[in-house]
């Protein structure tokens, strides 16, 4: 029934935005009951305001990571493991095995490089299908700051552009990009004499 209403670019534009106007309505309600005044509305308003804040931050990076669907494949995460099944290539990754994560270019097109600790390393298209459920999974690393993760997909960065400052070329099509995350070395146990 929208779609008879609506144009498709409207829909899809009201589609990437929704998580952001859904934070926006919240916050309008908690200003809401805030003008209504009282001593547990204007706390439990702000408290509404505070968490639509919250929120509203998060949905804008996980809509600016997003880039899109262009690229085969499909990517899924099922707990803590990250899964791509392409038509030529594919692997599963489980997040606490995972050790590095990096932005690579090959041929035109970004990808997420994710190395494990035996030295393997997955790469998973940033515009497959289902890519844009890594922006959760990458959050829960330990240590990652969501904020370098989506600077790092802007036009711009240092890994979007061949030949930026930064990379170290590989050949003329591949550029690999800074290190967006690495895992901490673990401390070696030692036993009490």
């Amino acid at each position: 029934m929208a779609g008879a209403l609506f144009r498709p670019e409207v829909l899809a534009l009201l589609r990437r935005w929704r998580e952001v106007i859904a934070a926006a309505l919240v916050a309008a309600g908690g200003l809401w009951l805030m003008r209504l005044g009282g001593w547990l509305l204007i706390p439990l308003g702000a408290a509404l305001v505070g968490l639509a804040l919250g929120l509203g931050l998060l949905a804008w990076r996980r809509m600016r990571f997003w880039q899109g669907v262009d690229a085969p494949g499909v990517v899924e995460v099922d707990e803590a493991q990250i899964s791509y099944f392409g038509p030529e290539a594919g692997g599963f990754v489980a997040l606490p095995d995972l050790v590095e994560l990096r932005l690579v270019r090959l041929q035109g097109r970004q990808f997420w490089r994710l190395k494990q600790a035996d030295g393997q390393a997955l790469l998973i298209p940033v515009a497959a299908a289902g890519a844009a459920l890594l922006f959760d999974a990458f959050a829960e690393l330990p240590g990652m700051d969501s904020q370098a993760l989506v600077a790092a997909l802007a036009p711009g960065a240092a890994g979007a552009v061949s030949g930026a400052r930064g990379l170290a070329m590989v050949s003329d099509t591949a550029s690999i990009g800074p290190v967006i995350w690495r895992r901490a070395a673990r401390a070696a146990l030692t036993r009490a004499p």
